[in-house]
């Protein structure tokens, strides 16, 4: 059968164009894989929101579970910004969320901290505006690890290493997580997919917070040390610790571009706050 030069034009179309369009799909970057379990589905990028603060968003994926969450991130320049502990008791409150501690404080932004026992009572070390809240370091296999301020620099280390009279501020939680670039092996709680709340320096001294958004799920201490250690997520915070999380993790962030609140489920006695360096 014979066919018109018209057909064979057509087809040699219809080939490239099929051929074109195997090749994008077989060049397309797969998802990254954090865990067997665990891929990013949007990696996002560090925006600028304001001098000195960046914003990101990490959009994950829970292949086995078939479900998806946000991890949601603040960098701070130190120069710019510096933390503070804030303790709810300073404005007469017994507990609160995070956005109206800051819209008290006058924070930029904050961050849940540390574990309290169920009349808001620290549990492990505590100290806010030089005063001792909570003398006693715990040795619990949980609270590794000690996020405070000194000469007006933030500092994470183990609570081994922790000399309360050389800090300004400071509060005890954890896991520590990640210390001077060493991932710390963590039994209690392994393989335990949590909502997480978050604090970390990165080498050039930045502080990052992050919390997950997750009510049911979230992730686990091995998939968070590989996300804020590998260096192609481009986090890598050397030294990162572990906040109260479940409902107690929040975030809120109010610049003049960027407004953001990821509400816990329950107020909390502490946070850790973010202010302008010429307020």
């Amino acid at each position: 059968m014979q066919y018109p030069l018209s057909f064979f034009l057509l087809s040699s179309f219809v080939v490239l164009a099929t051929a074109s369009v195997s090749s994008q799909v077989n060049t397309s970057s797969p998802k990254l894989q954090v865990s067997p379990t665990l891929a990013v589905q949007s990696a996002g990028a560090w925006k600028p929101v304001q001098d000195g603060v960046e914003y990101r968003k990490l959009t994950l994926e829970r292949t086995d579970a078939s479900y998806t969450l946000e991890l949601k991130l603040v960098r701070f320049d130190t120069r710019s910004v510096y933390p503070r502990i804030i303790n709810s008791g300073q404005y007469d409150l017994r507990g609160s969320d995070v956005k109206n501690l800051a819209e008290r404080s006058g924070a930029l932004a904050m961050i849940n901290a540390n574990y309290f026992d169920e009349k808001g009572r620290a549990l492990g070390y505590l100290k806010v505006a030089a005063q001792e809240i909570n003398r006693g370091v715990s040795k619990s296999s949980l609270f590794t690890g000690i996020f405070g301020v000194r000469e007006r620099a933030p500092f994470i280390e183990h609570r081994d290493n922790f000399q309360p009279t050389l800090a300004e501020e400071a509060l005890q939680s954890g896991p520590l997580l990640l210390n001077r670039g060493a991932t710390l092996k963590i039994t209690r709680g392994q393989g335990r997919h949590s909502r997480r709340a978050l604090i970390g320096i990165d080498k050039n001294q930045r502080v990052i917070i992050g919390v997950t958004d997750a009510i049911f799920g979230g992730l686990d201490w091995l998939e968070i040390q590989e996300l804020f250690l590998g260096p192609k997520w481009q986090i890598e915070t050397p030294d990162l610790l572990n906040l109260d999380g479940g409902g107690s993790a929040q975030l809120y962030i109010k610049t003049k571009h960027l407004e953001d609140f990821v509400a816990g489920t329950s107020d909390i006695p502490v946070g850790i706050g973010f202010f302008r360096r010429n307020d």
